[in-house]
């Protein structure tokens, strides 16, 4: 009786142990995507960052996804991509701004505030949310310094443009909508926009714009287990036992958008395809220039789809291209080459509508690609067209209308001498020994030849 008892026994308890087994190994099982953004928020970040995020959301071992951030800001049209992601991700996103040190200024604040979990490192700030388009607004006559009042100096701050009113008012209600989903401080979060209101850690927790200070991904992992958040129109438990952070790493797809979007990298990649397409055009060779040119310029093209491309700047710098090579086919005694430059440098400096210079062409480098242009258009592509200008010296263009030297008098057909050989000639006209004869043609091995002077007669007179 006693013995299949002590059985049940045995046997249930194996089964709790199982039971027990199978959940650890399915809390152990659960990871934790941690993506960094470091650096501006461009077309790279922005896929990275949804790629990852979808990925995630095909998983079913994934309870959360942590992307820790340090940017200075970024391109609208990358930040709405990442936040339109965020908000639609079936898997809780929490943004943590990290290491210390780190900022989560302009596009990152609305990054921050579109996760449903926000959190900080201490020494880090977030804030100076200004659209970088919006200029400073007119100051109120009781914030004019005084002693600007009393001098000619007062300050010409022109009232915003209409434009500038939409952009600013778009992100004004852009950042107050996050923070209303979110039940975040809305005040604040228009201040940053309106005043690029700034804050450290511990004061945006104070004023309910994060959620909660962590020191790293680690510590936040451990912060929010157990703790319940909203979740669209739910709330939810994190459940974040025994989880493991999987740091992701860019792939070299996103390695190379990253790369061929820097605007150097991009604006070097254009040049070296309009160069390289021009050197085949006048000089034909083996195609080397031509390919290299070619695939460069569908390159850049295509990062310049991803970046805020002015095609004002793309034109004028077309422009230049175009007056440099007049110059270097019409001498104009530097008309066409100044003109080509300062459309040059124009064009190259609007070349990307953003005044960030995180999305800029350097400086140092339109002035570097501007003198090597000048110099290549007007010492190589010159020297390349007056080489083609030059008599031809090899082959059978170069025997057509060349000189020759009768050897024996001949009416008909006979042989003259041509660059030290000794051709079969063809003549209608009577020519003696040592005449000089024009070709006029060549067929096969033969040469048809006549007087230089046509008017010449095989006596050496002219007839007037």
């Amino acid at each position: 009786m006693h013995g299949w008892k002590l059985a049940l026994l045995v046997i249930l308890t194996a089964l709790l142990c199982m039971g027990v087994q199978s959940a650890d190994e399915n809390t152990l099982g659960t990871e934790i995507p941690v993506v960094s953004v470091k650096g501006a928020i461009g077309p790279a970040v922005g896929k990275q960052l949804t790629a990852e995020i979808n990925a995630a959301n095909q998983q079913h071992n994934v309870p959360l996804i942590i992307i820790t951030l340090d940017t200075p800001g970024g391109l609208v049209s990358s930040l709405r991509s990442i936040n339109q992601t965020i908000l639609t991700s079936d898997i809780p996103v929490a943004c943590l701004v990290y290491p210390k040190g780190a900022r989560a200024a302009s596009a990152g604040t609305y990054m921050l505030y579109a996760c449903h979990v926000a959190a900080m490192a201490t020494a880090t700030t977030l804030g100076a949310a200004t659209p970088v388009q919006m200029g400073p607004s007119a100051p109120s006559p009781d914030k004019i310094n005084p002693a600007d009042k009393e001098g000619d100096n007062t300050p010409e701050n022109p009232s915003p443009s209409a434009m500038e009113k939409k952009i600013l008012n778009d992100a004004i209600a852009y950042i107050r909508s996050l923070a209303q989903l979110r039940g975040r401080n809305q005040e604040w979060a228009e201040l940053a926009v309106t005043e690029a209101a700034t804050l450290t850690a511990t004061e945006a927790l104070a004023l309910n714009v994060i959620d909660l200070l962590a020191e790293s991904p680690q510590q936040l992992v451990r912060n929010l287990d157990g703790k319940v958040i909203e979740f669209g129109d739910v709330e939810m438990t994190l459940n974040l036992k025994g989880a493991a952070l999987v740091n992701k790493q860019p792939s070299w797809q996103h390695q190379f958008i990253a790369t061929i979007t820097n605007p150097n990298i991009a604006y070097i990649l254009m040049i070296i395809g309009v160069y390289g397409l021009l050197l085949e055009f006048y000089s034909p060779g083996i195609g080397v220039a031509g390919i290299t040119g070619a695939i460069s310029l569908i390159i850049a093209l295509y990062a310049f789809q991803m970046l805020p491309l002015s095609y004002a700047g793309l034109a004028l710098l077309m422009l230049g291209i175009v007056l440099l090579i007049t110059e270097s086919m019409v001498p104009s005694f530097g008309i066409f080459g100044v003109g080509g430059i300062a459309a040059f440098v124009v064009g190259s400096i609007f070349l990307f509508d953003t005044p960030q210079p995180q999305f800029q062409v350097s400086p140092i480098l339109i002035a570097s690609i501007a003198f090597i242009s000048l110099l290549f258009f007007v010492f190589a592509l010159g020297f390349i067209l007056r080489m083609r200008k030059n008599a031809v010296v090899t082959g059978q263009e170069a025997i057509i209308g060349a000189d020759a030297i009768v050897i024996d008098n001949f009416k008909g057909h006979g042989f003259v001498l041509l660059n030290g050989e000794r051709w079969h000639a063809i003549s209608s006209q009577a020519l003696r020994k040592g005449q000089s004869v024009t070709v006029n043609d060549i067929n096969g091995l033969s040469l048809t030849v006549s007087t230089v002077d046509p008017k010449e007669t095989s006596n050496g007179t002219t007839h007037h």
